[in-house]
């Protein structure tokens, strides 16, 4: 396997189910390589604020296709995008073939931007870059995801009730790994990263370790 393409790009892609830690270290990853981020779930997310903030149907999935493609991935707003309402609406499209084909398309598209990429989502290692040089699956247990979330949450000055946010780690879950198109797995050459008990520090000297050694093949 090649380490880079033909033109010299790295591609890092990095899978999980949600508050496992992905997001976090894929943004240290892509800091400290100095490559591009994409937190690919925002992609999802954007296409649902469109849909929401036009007034047209989550329901009518040719009309989610044309907001998938016109979804501008360097305008990507973390905060906006992280309301509630916009991931309930997310995870209404997101099972629609036709906008996982426009948005994976999008994605591709990016992970060739020089001198190197790092996304991060539900199937990038199976389905976006399958050809990825390192790929990663960051883990953890449910009930360490739904601390996390609730620790997070309070962090923030909000109120959370950690048996609700467990419950819907649970549902996320098994709605990720349970749909047809695009499952949440890990890939048959990904490294696992089990963060139940590693600090984000740890996880990230692991893969550096990981990475490192792709780099100098």
């Amino acid at each position: 396997m090649t380490v880079t393409d033909n033109e010299g790009r790295m591609i890092i892609a990095i899978d999980g189910p949600a508050a496992a830690g992905k997001g976090t270290l894929s943004r240290k990853i892509a800091e400290t390589y100095g490559f591009h981020h994409l937190d690919t779930g925002l992609t999802y997310r954007a296409t649902a604020k469109a849909l929401i903030d036009a007034g047209l149907p989550l329901d009518d999935e040719a009309v989610a296709e044309r907001m998938a493609l016109a979804v501008e991935l360097a305008g990507l707003d973390r905060d906006v995008l992280s309301a509630h309402e916009i991931g309930e609406a997310a995870s209404k499209i997101a099972v629609m073939p036709a906008v996982r084909r426009a948005l994976v398309e999008a994605q591709r598209a990016f992970s060739k931007r020089a001198p190197g990429t790092v996304l991060d989502g539900r199937d990038i290692g199976t389905v976006v870059c399958p050809d990825a040089p390192v790929k990663l699956y960051v883990t953890a247990s449910p009930e360490v995801r739904a601390r996390r979330r609730h620790d997070e949450i309070l962090s923030k000055g909000g109120s959370a009730d950690f048996d609700a946010i467990f419950a819907d780690v649970k549902k996320r879950d098994e709605r990720d790994m349970g749909r047809a198109d695009s499952p949440l797995k890990p890939a048959e050459d990904a490294h696992l990263l089990d963060t139940s008990e590693m600090s984000i520090e740890a996880a990230f000297l692991a893969a550096k370790g990981l990475i490192d050694a792709a780099l100098t093949k």
